[in-house]
């Protein structure tokens, strides 16, 4: 399983202020990877039949839900400072019902409902159909729980609650789940075994956004490269997506290097609304780490899979996730990691530090033996490198012309509007506002770059 859902967004999302049927309002925050904000989605409109309105101020809420990840420790202390928060709510709001979904949830089970007192439900990833019998029964007077996976649970009668405030970009989950089982990764335990979403039914949600105006829509599943219904596998379904909706850009995430063949980059180059960007985790760089990591493939494998993408799509853009200081990992290892980097010219890396997580098999099998210390030094030298490579990456981009989707208004200047490339680089626009909005997509001349942004001028709107 790869880290791309990792990517930490941090932000607290809750639908905007909606009329409730009943009165009651509920407040979604969440946390981790873009499948957990899928999920927050489908809580929401899960809710939203069951009569609850929605705030974006936990302190008027009458439900709160925190969408939790638990593939780092850092992730799961900061849903107990939450807690804390919220508890200080409940002492104000005595009726308040607050609850924990998703991967620390999953994990943790009983623990929530036992040392946090301000906890009155917990829910897992498969278990969202049953909130409001949850509810109900904290209604009654006592906590609940419902953490049960399923093999055949996709969700895909459900209609998501689109949480964004702007009517650009959505996800799409299209299978939950992993098979992969990573030494380090506690995903396959905390969300299941790997099934796949029946296709005809994400051809049906792509046209639906479509017709409802979104711009850009991201395929989610933990392995997408192993999609397969009844036959029809990723190549495939992202044909027919991309037939479906040939006005809107699609992307997905995220790929597994050793799943990833040439027929899904051939398809991507064949159809001229399907992304050229493609997150493929290669976690380190030494052969033997990879083999504890149980990752299925070597570095040498890994850099054909990157010289494949380049080869059938010279506008690409690649990223990765690495790991540092995982069981074992002696200094030649790392050296090995970035010499890796430096081979595969990445645009943009996303690091990490090994952070052992209970139940997984890297917990039972090796010891997390690499000093806290060291495991710094080693991020740091990551980072570093990391933004050396997505520098020159970007700096190639100055004097082109690319095609960006206006995203939001700039966070830093008004006048600026924020937003990606069509191979997914960010870009600020500038003195792109009023007359661009969210939504547009235009031509911009890039004149400057840093390593996370493009910088440049509108010249025209398609």
């Amino acid at each position: 399983m790869a880290l791309a859902h990792e990517r930490v967004f941090g932000q607290r999302a809750a639908p905007s202020a909606l009329p409730s049927s009943s009165g009651y309002k509920a407040y979604i925050e969440t946390y981790g990877c873009q499948m957990n904000f899928a999920d927050s989605e489908l809580v929401a409109g899960i809710l939203q039949t069951t009569g609850y309105g929605f705030t974006q101020y936990p302190q008027e809420a009458d439900l709160i839900l925190i969408n939790t990840c638990a593939i780092r420790e850092h992730a799961e202390e900061k849903i107990w400072q939450r807690l804390k928060y919220f508890q200080s709510l409940k002492r104000l709001r005595p009726h308040l019902i607050v609850g924990v979904l998703g991967c620390m949830a999953e994990r943790l089970k009983k623990k929530l409902l036992e040392e946090a007192a301000v906890v009155d439900l917990v829910a897992g990833p498969d278990s969202y159909r049953h909130l409001p019998q949850l509810i109900r029964q904290v209604e009654g007077g006592t906590k609940a729980i419902h953490v049960l996976l399923s093999r055949e649970e996709t969700y895909a009668d459900i209609a998501p609650l689109r949480l964004s405030p702007y009517r650009v970009s959505a996800y799409i989950s299209i299978m939950r789940g992993c098979n992969n089982m990573c030494s380090f990764c506690i995903v396959p335990f905390t969300r299941g075994r790997e099934r796949s979403r029946a296709w005809h039914t994400i051809v049906q949600e792509v046209q639906a956004l479509a017709e409802a105006g979104y711009r850009e829509i991201t395929l989610l599943g933990q392995n997408v490269d192993s999609y397969n219904d009844g036959g029809i596998r990723f190549a495939q379904l992202l044909a027919k997506v991309a037939e479906a909706a040939p006005q809107v850009w699609i992307r997905f995430a995220t790929s597994h290097p050793k799943d990833m063949g040439d027929e899904v980059l051939e398809t991507i180059a064949t159809y001229p609304n399907l992304t050229p960007y493609i997150h493929l985790p290669v976690q380190a760089g030494s052969d033997t780490v990879l083999q504890r990591m149980n990752r299925g493939y070597t570095a040498d494998w890994y850099l054909q899979r990157v010289e494949a993408i380049r080869r059938y799509l010279p506008e690409a853009v690649i990223s990765t996730d690495i790991i540092v200081g995982f069981c074992g990992e002696t200094e030649r290892d790392f050296e090995l990691t970035l010499e890796l980097m430096r081979a595969a010219q990445f645009d943009f890396v996303y690091q990490f530090m090994y952070s052992e997580r209970p139940g997984t098999l890297a917990a039972r099998r090796y010891t997390d033996d690499v000093p806290a210390q060291v495991k710094q030094e080693r991020l740091e030298r990551v980072i570093e490198l990391a933004q050396s490579l997505s520098l020159q990456a970007n700096q190639r981009q100055i004097g082109t012309q690319q095609w960006v989707l206006v995203e939001k208004p700039s966070r830093r200047n008004p006048n600026d509007m924020a937003g990606r490339s069509f191979a997914g680089r960010a870009v600020v626009v500038r003195n792109a506002a009023p007359s661009a909005q969210p939504g547009d997509i235009l031509r911009v001349q890039i004149t400057d770059a840093t390593p996370a942004t493009l910088i440049g001028y509108a010249t025209g709107h398609s």
